[in-house]
C-alpha cells in the first residue's frame, strides 16, 4: 500500500477525481484529494482557468504544499491536467516520492529528478495541451527516471471524466488499469 495525492484539474474537485481516488483505494492505497479551490467548481475549462487566476497560482501552490506537509515523504504525486502541473511543480520539493502520475497534462520534470523514479504520463492524442513535441520534451526531461508515456488516440483532453463531453469509456478504463498496475509495482 502506498499513499497517493491527486490534484484536480482547472475544473476543481469534481466527481471524476473522487472516482479515481475510489479506484485506487479499492486497490489498497490511501488517497488524498485536496480541494485547492476550497469548494469552487467551474462549468467550463475557460471558467476553470479564470477561477485559478482569481485564486492565484501562489495560493494554489501553497495549498498543495500544506496538504503534502501532513503526508509521508514517499507519497505518490498525481494530478489531472492543471493538477499534473501542480504535481510536477512540487516534485523538486519531494525527491523521496515513490512515483508520479501525470493525467491529461505533462507536468514539469525538474532537473533533480531522482534516477529511476517511476513516472507515468497519460494524455489524449491529439491534445492541444500535450502536443507531440511537448510529450517528446517530457520524455527527454524524464530520461533518468523510469518514465512511460501513454497516448490515447481519438479522445478529448479530459477523457477520463464521465461528466464531460471528452469522456471515452474504453480509454478511461485502460488508464485506470495502467495506473492501478503502476501503483501495485511501487
Amino acid at each position: 500500500m502506498t499513499t497517493v495525492v491527486l490534484f484536480h484539474s482547472a475544473y476543481g474537485l469534481r466527481p471524476a477525481v473522487l472516482a479515481a481516488a475510489g479506484r485506487f483505494r479499492q486497490a489498497g492505497h490511501a488517497v488524498v484529494t485536496p480541494d485547492l479551490y476550497y469548494g469552487g467548481i467551474a462549468e467550463t475549462l475557460d471558467d476553470g482557468f479564470t477561477l485559478a487566476e482569481w485564486i492565484g497560482w501562489p495560493t494554489i501552490a501553497e495549498r498543495a504544499r500544506a496538504v503534502l506537509r501532513g503526508l509521508p515523504d514517499d507519497t505518490v504525486l498525481g494530478g489531472f491536467s492543471m493538477g499534473a502541473s501542480i504535481a510536477g511543480g512540487l516534485l523538486a520539493e519531494r525527491p523521496e516520492c515513490a512515483g508520479v502520475l501525470f493525467l491529461h497534462g505533462t507536468g514539469a520534470v525538474p532537473e533533480n529528478v531522482r534516477p529511476g523514479l517511476p513516472m507515468q504520463l497519460h494524455v489524449a492524442d491529439p491534445d492541444a495541451y500535450a502536443p507531440p513535441d511537448k510529450v517528446a520534451g517530457w520524455m527527454r526531461d524524464a530520461a533518468v527516471a523510469k518514465a512511460e508515456a501513454f497516448r490515447y488516440p481519438g479522445v478529448g483532453h479530459l477523457f477520463t471524466d464521465e461528466d464531460l463531453p471528452d469522456y471515452d469509456e474504453r480509454a478511461a478504463e485502460l488508464v485506470w488499469r495502467r495506473c492501478v498496475d503502476f501503483l501495485a509495482g511501487l
